[in-house]
C-alpha cells in the first residue's frame, strides 16, 4: 500500500502511530511531502528522526520542502534508482528516500511527476535569529527548465504531480499566518506552478507547506491527514 500525507517537521510520532495502527509493513511506503524535518540542523540534532524512521517497516519518500537541506548537497547522500525514477538515500538508512526533482516515478501503475521546494515566509525571523535557512529552498532556474523541459517530453500529461508548494490560483488563502505581510512573500515558484498548472493534463495533485487540509477540484492539500495514494 501507498500512503501519502503533508509535513512533520521532524516530528514523527504521528507516523509511527500510524504504521502501528494500520499494521504496515516492508511492502508499504508512506510519501511525505516535503519538510520531513530530517536535513534541518546539519548536525547530530537530525539523527533522531532518522533512528526513529529506521525503527519503522516502511519506506518513506519525501519531498524537497522548504525548512530542510537538499539532500543531493550532504556529502552522505547518493543517488539511487527506484520506481523508474533517481533518489538521494544514505547508506545508514536505506529506508528514508529523497525525491530527485524533475523526476518521474511508477507508484504501482500511478506515473507521478515531481517538483519540491517553496519560500519560507518565516525566512526573515530565522536569518535573525540565526536559526537554519537555505538560500536553495526554491527550484533553480535550471531546475524549472528541467521540469518544462522533461513534461514537454511526455507530452504535458501525467497522472499525478507532487510538489510542496501550491499552483498560484490554488493558494489557500485561510491558512495564511496573519502576522505575515503578504506583499513581502516571494510567489516566483507559486507562479511559475501556475503556468505548469495550465499546460498540463494531470488526474490529481497533491502538495504540503500551508499546514491544513483542503481539497480544491483535483488538487488536494495535506497536512496531518493520511490518505491512500491514487488518483
Amino acid at each position: 500500500m501507498i500512503f501519502i500525507t503533508g509535513d512533520m517537521h521532524g516530528d514523527f510520532r504521528r507516523l509511527k502511530r500510524f504504521c502501528r495502527e494500520n499494521k504496515l509493513t516492508s511492502d508499504d511506503t508512506v510519501i511525505i511531502l516535503g519538510d520531513a524535518g530530517i536535513n534541518y540542523f546539519g548536525n547530530q540534532r537530525d539523527e533522531q528522526p532518522r533512528k526513529l524512521i529506521a525503527k519503522l517497516p516502511i519506506t518513506v519518500f519525501c519531498i524537497h520542502g522548504n525548512h530542510e537541506m537538499r539532500p543531493e548537497t550532504l556529502p552522505n547522500y547518493h543517488e539511487l534508482e527506484y520506481r523508474g525514477g533517481i533518489v538521494y538515500v544514505e547508506d545508514s538508512f536505506p529506508n528514508i528516500l529523497f525525491a530527485k526533482d524533475g523526476e518521474f516515478y511508477d507508484f504501482d501503475g500511478i506515473e507521478t511527476f515531481v517538483c519540491g521546494g517553496a519560500y519560507s515566509v518565516d525566512k526573515d525571523r530565522r536569518i535573525e535569529m540565526g536559526w537554519s535557512w537555505f538560500a536553495d529552498e526554491q527550484p533553480s532556474e535550471e531546475t524549472k527548465r528541467l521540469v518544462e523541459d522533461r513534461l514537454a517530453e511526455h507530452g504535458w500529461k501525467v497522472d499525478c504531480m507532487l510538489t510542496h508548494t501550491a499552483p498560484l490560483k490554488y493558494e489557500p488563502t485561510e491558512f495564511f499566518l496573519e502576522m505575515v505581510d503578504q506583499s513581502t512573500v516571494d510567489k516566483s515558484t507559486e507562479i511559475w506552478l501556475d503556468s505548469i498548472e495550465d499546460r498540463l493534463d494531470y488526474k490529481r495533485w497533491y502538495l504540503g507547506h500551508y499546514h491544513g487540509c483542503k481539497e480544491i477540484d483535483r488538487l488536494r492539500i495535506m497536512f496531518k491527514d493520511f490518505e491512500l495514494f491514487h488518483t
